[in-house]
């Protein structure tokens, strides 16, 4: 009997709380964690907080017609982050779909990890992180949430951005800071990021690694009323020994309510063909071995939040590829110039974070007559992607 009465007890309970759960079902929001979701606790710590950042998708391609279709989780990110006091923090993010090897690595840390220091509030005026960090390149899509991101730009999609170092901020006043950045200016060994060997003529450049292989960056962002926002660089890194590489960024934004645009203006100089496009035109075996060369990238971009629920886009890419002096067997010049154009509709079910989207992504490629007299010939690509968004906040 004894037992009969504690069943039902126990059965009456589970109701109980399916009830309460049922009931707050329709409460729920994208941004409340999940522990509280479940455990109906409210978390009153700002300690511990933890992401997981997603992008999904089924992607349509296209190239001279139909290719393929497929899901893709584009990207995926487990993120913690707090404040133990008022002066000390911390921040670590990880991609979970990258390789976790670290082994030749100068950092002694993976690709894969974005995120991985601590922040130190010196004073009202003047901060510090250390760590490993993204670079303060400047720019807004370089500023956003990778998952926030329907395609990157060559410039960005062919950069290193996240290495280790120091990062020095300085608030000029509560809407304008300074920060001043020294970061490792690479995350593997001098060999393996360059690939330098000999030629198919036998030839071997004279490069050797500097003694302090390091990026340099000044960073202004400015707030003006929320209305008008600046993400501003300049940047040298050193490549190797008496070559460096100068990249300039200038990232303007414009809100006004339901309008809001930015353009990014962004130019990399470089000694040695760090991004190794201009090396893969010229067809230069052994490694990035092309010298002198330029890249300049112009995003724009503006949304329309026709409806509270409801945002549309457009999206405009130009970039050139170019060789700043002629060297032996490459000619001064450009050698291709892009172009690409994204529009979409994005739904956001709860008002802000989560939402679904539709979007096509277009690509050309247009190659000088000097890059088509190495074999390069122009193509274009096509994407049609709907999928999600979400920073799922877990604690």
């Amino acid at each position: 009997m004894k037992k009969l009465i504690f069943i039902l007890l126990l059965t009456g309970s589970i109701q109980g709380i399916y009830a309460q759960k049922a009931e707050k079902k329709d409460k729920f929001s994208p941004n409340t964690p999940l522990f509280e979701e479940l455990t109906d606790v409210k978390k009153n710590t700002d300690k511990f907080n933890l992401y997981l950042n997603m992008q999904g998708s089924f992607d349509a391609h296209f190239r001279d017609g139909f290719q393929e279709g497929d899901f893709n989780m584009h990207q995926l990110r487990i993120e913690a982050k707090g404040n133990i006091n008022n002066w000390l923090s911390y921040r670590y993010r990880q991609r979970l779909n990258r390789s976790n090897d670290a082994n030749g690595m100068i950092d002694n840390l993976p690709t894969s990890i974005d995120y991985a220091g601590i922040g130190i509030q010196l004073n009202e005026q003047f901060s510090l992180f250390a760590g490993k960090q993204c670079a303060a390149y400047g720019g807004f899509e370089f500023d956003l949430n990778p998952i926030d991101v329907y395609q990157y730009c060559d410039m960005i999609d062919y950069m290193s951005n996240f290495m280790t170092g120091l990062n020095v901020g300085y608030n000029i006043t509560p809407d304008q800071q300074l920060n001043l950045q020294i970061l490792n200016s690479r995350n593997d060994s001098f060999d393996s990021t360059y690939g330098i060997t000999e030629d198919t003529e036998g030839n071997v450049p004279d490069l050797k690694s500097g003694k302090m292989p390091l990026v340099y960056t000044l960073n202004w962002n400015g707030n003006f009323n929320n209305m008008f926002k600046t993400r501003w660089s300049t940047s040298i890194m050193n490549e190797a020994k008496n070559h460096n590489m100068y990249y300039y960024a200038i990232g303007n934004e414009l809100n006004l309510g339901k309008w809001n645009a930015f353009v990014d203006f962004m130019y990399s100089k470089e000694d040695i063909d760090r991004k190794g496009i201009i090396t893969s035109i010229v067809g230069h075996q052994g490694g990035h071995n092309v010298f002198d060369t330029g890249y300049l990238s112009v995003v724009a971009k503006c949304n329309y939040r026709f409806l509270p629920k409801w945002n549309a886009f457009v999206k405009g890419m130009y970039e050139t590829a170019s060789v700043t002096k002629a060297s032996e067997g490459v000619e001064k010049g450009n050698y291709r110039t892009s172009w690409g154009y994204l529009a979409g509709i994005e739904f956001y079910p709860m008002e802000t974070n989560l939402h679904f989207f539709v979007t096509y992504v277009g690509r050309c490629y247009d190659f000088a007559s000097r890059a088509k007299a190495l074999g390069q010939t122009d193509y274009t690509t096509n994407r049609v992607s709907v999928g999600f968004i979400w920073q799922m906040p877990v604690f």
